[in-house]
């Protein structure tokens, strides 16, 4: 079944406003499509966001009332992604703003908290070498991560070197 469309609404502008970027807050609302509800992932997001908007953003969100743990990822001034975690975002992005140069930042504040785990170690497997921390689940090779970072009762395939077969690794 398709996805409903959605309607972008902006409810306050200007949360933050900077010399090069201003920062709204808006709700995507259901758009024309099919009627059935499915669950969103997100609570809230937001996505290359710069640095300078780090504590206007958290405020933002705290007097919304929403949560702001989640998964987060720092970006370099060429927008990729440097460094990827889960926890406290407005927290834990701080601390890494200071030790790298990164200029803007994403965040997902995971509906269900129990997937942050799961999404966290997608985004990091997808950025691979790219990032300069997260050395524990980041791949450089064709080598794959523990299919245990995911979550119990996650069905999966699972790829393997046969039996007397040459290892050859990229």
């Amino acid at each position: 079944m398709a996805k409903m469309t959605a309607v972008k609404s902006i409810k306050v502008y200007g949360v933050y406003d900077g010399p090069q970027w201003v920062v709204n807050y808006g709700e995507l609302s259901p758009g024309s499509g099919p009627s059935e509800e499915i669950p969103r992932l997100f609570q809230a997001l937001g996505e290359k966001l710069p640095f300078e908007a780090l504590s206007e953003v958290r405020k933002h969100l705290r007097k919304e009332g929403i949560r702001r743990t989640g998964v987060y990822i720092a970006h370099d001034s060429m927008t990729y992604a440097r460094y990827i975690g889960r926890g406290n975002i407005f927290q834990r992005l701080a601390v890494h703003k200071d030790a790298l140069e990164l200029k803007y930042f994403s965040f997902y504040v995971v509906e269900d908290k129990k997937h942050e785990r799961e999404i966290e170690t997608l985004i990091i497997r997808a950025a691979g070498p790219l990032l300069q921390f997260n050395t524990k689940k980041k791949r450089l090779s064709i080598s794959v991560g523990s299919i245990k970072d995911y979550e119990a009762g996650t069905l999966f395939f699972e790829r393997r070197y046969k039996r007397g077969a040459k290892r050859r690794h990229a």
